[in-house]
Parts: C-alpha cells; structure tokens; sequence
C-alpha cells in the first residue's frame, strides 16, 4: 500500500467521490480510503485528491501525483519529499 522510493513515496487509494466530507483514511481492501466532496466529472476528483493529501501532508500540490488509475476509483500517488512515516501519521 505505501512504498517507500528514492526521493518520494508511492501509496494506493480508494476514492469516495461525492462523500458529505473530506477525508483521509481508513485502510479499506488493502488501500488508504480518501473521502473528497467533489463529483467524478472532469478530473473534478482527482484534483480534490491531490489537494487533500497536499495539505494534510504539507506539501506543493505540484508535490502530489496520480500516477495510475485517473478514471478509476482506485488509484496509486505519488508523493515527492514525504517519508512513508509521514503518510502513516495521517492514519493516526
């Protein structure tokens, strides 16, 4: 679920578009399970996700990626300048 690179962190995510609120977490089917109020229309989502993880890590959103999955619920980030400790601390 989150692999640690040279320089940056890959995680896999479960995305609930249209939920009541943001969130982050918890681990659902193996994946981090990311809750975005925006609908699955025009990369809508995928932006709300980025943006999400960028604050709650810290981080540029230029720091953020998805790197597989764009029109899929499940998909696979990448993080530039975090540690997989960093993303764990988002769990609790």
């Amino acid at each position: 679920m989150i692999r640690e690179h040279a320089g940056s962190v890959t995680v896999d995510v479960l995305v609930q578009p249209r939920a009541s609120r943001a969130s982050v977490g918890p681990i659902h089917d193996g994946r981090l399970k990311i809750s975005v109020t925006s609908p699955p229309v025009d990369g809508e989502a995928n932006a709300a996700v980025v943006e999400l993880f960028a604050k709650q890590l810290g981080v540029a959103k230029g720091a953020v990626e998805v790197i597989a999955g764009t029109s899929s619920r499940r998909k696979t980030l990448r993080i530039t300048g975090v540690t997989a400790a960093a993303i764990e601390g988002l769990l609790g």
